[in-house]
């Protein structure tokens, strides 16, 4: 959909669209089980297979390989294909590929390859679910209610972040984390069936004679080389990722093996994390008008990079109270300052492309900002290995806090409003 010409009647509020609604419902509920299921997957290899620095990384590094693998390809395809119908196929697949660790658990069977094979199987459905995701909002919805329907899904997310992790530690008291991975597959199960209740009005795209798959992924990948705005983004986020990678293969050690604050610590300090997100969504657009759409992309990653230096801080505590509340605090405010940052440059991007290469924009950026995460996590679990957790944590945090640069020098600064498509000319 377009924005009306003037004259035309304005797109009725998404609250009142049923099948946003359907399709919000549906988001809501899986990203809760994904919660639940994220808590469960680093307790179950710590907890009961004993797992260490190395073996947290390669499980990371699994679940993000196939941005980097068929991120470029998924897009190609994904522009060729209905994407609500990928949307639910790829749903189905993760419900079965998660459905499969409390079988294994029950039957005594479960190992860590396990874990790595489940975690990639789910990272190739998601690479999927995901570009068809960021490609679809625009078709679902006025191209004037992008960002708010952005903020809408975004804030619903934080809350299932919020208590997920909460309700996954109160769970883990009284079940083993197995059990947890049979409600991640009931939220995707959820989402699916949502998704098919949506009606819009998409049709396949036409081929065009004599184009091939690798014509189509280079022209995805030239329009974000190209963009003046979008290749910093790229620049700035594949660079926050690279070192976060790293810190979150450290976080599971640091919460349940160096300070002993078990599975509990962990969902509180998620819990409060995700808090912090929800109040970034819903103060994005407030804030956008306040300070600037623009200034907001540097803003939202200097706090994010601040608020990490509190997690060495809460390691040099040790166990108590105060290492918990110092990680909390430092969970909501990157939380807080990230979210801001993705509302901006999400919509931004999908205002300033083309429908057509939606998919393969969002494909190429994807490929490059996530395809780092595996290379973070295995850097992750070797720094922990060699150096100690301390040293690795540092590095990441350096990294965290230079990548504002690519932004923080460009022209967004300027920006009282980031631009609609026709705004930008690509260099």
């Amino acid at each position: 959909m377009s924005t009306p010409p003037t004259g035309e009647l304005a797109a009725p509020p998404l609250i009142r669209s049923r099948f946003f609604l359907a399709f919000w419902t549906g988001q809501s509920i899986s990203q809760l089980g994904v919660q639940l299921g994220q808590l469960a997957l680093p307790v179950l290899a710590v907890s009961l297979l004993g797992a260490g620095e190395m073996d947290l990384g390669v499980l990371n590094a699994a679940s993000m390989a196939a941005f980097l693998i068929v991120g470029l390809p998924a897009g190609a395809w994904v522009d060729r294909w209905l994407k609500r119908a990928t949307m639910i196929r790829a749903d189905l697949v993760r419900m079965t590929a998660m459905s499969a660790v409390p079988l294994l658990w029950w039957t005594g069977a479960l190992q860590m390859w396990h874990l790595y094979v489940v975690a990639a199987v789910v990272g190739v459905a998601t690479v999927f679910f995901d570009v068809a995701y960021q490609s679809y909002i625009p078709l679902l919805v006025d191209r004037s209610q992008v960002a708010d329907a952005n903020g809408k899904l975004e804030a619903t997310a934080q809350v299932a972040r919020m208590g997920g992790p909460a309700l996954g530690g109160f769970l883990l008291t009284l079940v083993s984390a197995p059990v947890l991975f049979a409600a991640e597959a009931g939220g995707y199960l959820a989402s699916a069936l949502c998704l098919g209740r949506v009606r819009d009005s998409e049709k396949r795209p036409e081929r065009i004679a004599g184009s091939s798959l690798w014509a189509e992924i280079r022209e995805g990948t030239i329009f974000v080389a190209r963009h003046p705005l979008i290749r910093r983004v790229v620049a700035c986020t594949a660079i926050s990722n690279l070192f976060s990678s790293i810190l979150w293969v450290l976080m599971p050690l640091i919460i349940l093996r160096e300070l002993a604050l078990g599975p509990v610590g962990l969902g509180v300090m998620m819990s409060i994390g995700a808090v912090g997100g929800l109040l970034g969504a819903l103060a994005g657009p407030r804030l956008g008008r306040l300070v600037g759409e623009g200034p907001l992309l540097p803003l939202g990653l200097l706090l994010a990079g601040a608020a990490v230096v509190l997690f060495p801080l809460a390691l040099a505590a040790g166990p108590g109270p105060l290492a918990l509340a110092l990680l909390s605090v430092g969970e909501f405010a990157f939380s807080f300052g990230v979210v801001v940052y993705n509302i901006m440059q999400v919509s931004m991007r999908q205002r300033v492309c083309p429908p057509r290469l939606l998919g393969r924009m969002n494909a190429s950026i994807r490929c490059v900002v996530w395809g780092v995460m595996p290379i973070g996590s295995l850097v992750g679990g070797v720094l922990g290995e060699r150096l100690g957790i301390a040293p690795a944590l540092w590095i990441s945090i350096v990294g965290m806090i230079l990548c504002v640069l690519p932004v923080a020098i460009g022209p967004f600064f300027g920006m009282r409003t980031l631009p609609d498509a026709a705004e930008v000319r690509e260099d």
